[in-house]
């Protein structure tokens, strides 16, 4: 499956850091597809972000988006509302996410 035809895995806060604080220096557009590291794992894997009611965030900014992650399989019953994951450009963090709602129901921690 991929991103074009996979339904969102969850929905997360994204603040992302400022220039700064060593984030980005240009805007993101909607369908960003960063890495991301849940805290249990050494594993990073693609997630692509779909912004929910905005086309552009800038470093220091604050969105919701919905979150399809490439190898959702590798999550199952991992994943529970309240985690925290960091969002990368390969080593270079440049956002904090919270899981605010969980909609791959496989993904939920039993």
């Amino acid at each position: 499956m991929s991103f074009e035809t996979q339904l969102p895995d969850f929905i997360a806060k994204i603040k992302y850091l400022s220039t700064d604080e060593g984030g980005r220096n240009t805007p993101i557009k909607s369908g960003y597809r960063p890495h991301i590291k849940f805290p249990f794992s050494k594993m990073m894997t693609s997630a692509q972000q779909k912004f929910i009611n905005q086309d552009i965030v800038n470093p220091g900014e604050t969105v919701n988006a919905e979150i399809m992650i490439l190898s959702p399989n590798f999550f199952k019953h991992m994943l529970k509302v309240g985690m925290e994951f960091k969002v990368g450009e390969g080593s270079k963090i440049v956002a904090n996410g919270k899981l605010i709602k969980i909609l791959n129901s496989d993904l939920i921690r039993s």
